[in-house]
């Protein structure tokens, strides 16, 4: 029963929620590469032995593979997953046929065919939002001060209850929420907060501190919290309906913030200011599938908006093997006006797959620690 349940409360989940982002994904390449006129050899739902498939009238095997972290389209002339050309079949094919090859199209058609796959995971975040925005609304509050924590930083910048905050760092902050998300991600980074106060725009710089938090599920996280808090009287806490156009406009916005977070973690980790323990790999994933699956369909839903997201933006870090380490190799190309060299794309290929591998032992090492931690 045990392992039923393990099966059912957090594989299931996991399965689901990667495989829609996954042949979302590649459905992108998909796409894009049939209309730029480039044959299509395979399109999998995961990697590994064939478990069911089919040909289609173009001649491509659509299949479902045995391990479902992942999938991908091999296009014609390629010489395996990863869309690394052939180079002896690709020398040995004639005009035509290279041009119906991923790597002998045009320099346009292989970047937007590229660049596809994460283009359609930030599309399939906006619609996500999008709908669940349409159906259930937004929950929101204003960005009002109920609650001053003692010795905490805001106390000691100044911030008093009843304060509006304003602005951070001279940006506009709407919701309670906005405050969150931007302090969260900046742990011992001094920010300049305005807050109204009466008739009074007042300027000060506070230092978020470094903080353990837990969420509902016992999951532990460091935060940066500027010690704060608001209530429902305070914040009018409220839920507001949206029509169409204003649920497009939010999911596109709420897309572009878990963006700007993303970038804003990596910038701060590198800087020293947040742990790359935070990083973490399928397990984490499995379990937090598992955790939100209990909260209901609409939940689970957002979660996978969040991780088309972040594998649309995992896929585009220029490392060779990668989407983006394909688009690198893209831009040299346009600024040398000639392909880079068979040699130096093995050699790039290889260095990739290893940078690959060693991101994700780390991040499943960050996982189990955590786990026994």
């Amino acid at each position: 029963m045990a392992i039923f349940g393990f099966l059912t409360g957090y594989i299931v989940p996991f399965v689901l929620v990667l495989s829609l982002i996954v042949f979302v994904h590649e459905m992108g390449h998909y796409l894009v590469g049939r209309w730029s006129g480039i044959r299509i050899l395979a399109f999998s739902l995961g990697f590994g032995p064939e478990i069911i498939g089919f040909n289609d009238r173009h001649g491509t095997r659509w299949k479902l593979s045995l391990i479902p972290l992942g999938g991908y389209v091999r296009f014609f002339g390629d010489a395996d997953a990863s869309s690394k050309g052939n180079t002896a079949e690709l020398n040995a094919m004639s005009s035509e046929e290279r041009a119906r090859t991923l790597n002998g199209a045009k320099l346009w058609k292989r970047a937007a065919t590229v660049a596809a796959g994460p283009i359609a995971n930030f599309l399939l975040a906006i619609l996500i939002f999008s709908v669940t925005f349409s159906i259930y609304g937004k929950a929101v509050s204003d960005p009002v001060v109920a609650e001053v924590k003692p010795a905490s930083a805001a106390a000691e910048a100044g911030v008093e209850p009843g304060d509006v905050l304003f602005a951070l760092d001279g940006s506009r902050v709407k919701t309670f929420d906005d405050v969150v998300r931007y302090v969260s991600v900046r742990p011992e980074v001094p920010i300049v907060v305005t807050v109204k106060r009466g008739d009074q725009n007042i300027d000060m710089t506070l230092t978020p501190r470094r903080t353990e938090t837990t969420d509902r599920f016992g999951n532990k996280m460091e935060v940066g919290q500027i010690g704060i808090m608001t209530t429902a009287k305070s914040g009018n806490f409220r839920v507001e309906k949206l029509g169409v156009v204003e649920s497009i406009k939010e999911g596109v916005q709420q897309t572009w913030n878990i963006v700007a977070g993303t970038y804003d973690y990596i910038h701060n980790m590198l800087a020293g200011h947040m742990n790359a323990d935070q990083l973490g790999g399928p397990i984490r994933v499995a379990q937090a599938s598992g955790q939100v699956a209990t909260l209901g369909v609409a939940a689970l839903l957002q979660l996978a908006a969040v991780l088309s997201v972040s594998i649309g933006l995992l896929n585009l870090m220029p490392i060779p093997v990668l989407d983006g380490g394909h688009l690198f190799l893209y831009a040299i190309e346009a600024v040398r006006g000639k392909p880079v060299s068979a040699y130096a794309q093995e050699i790039a290929f290889r260095v990739g797959m290893v940078m690959i591998l060693s991101l994700m032992v780390f991040a499943t090492w960050n996982d189990i620690s955590r786990l026994i931690g």
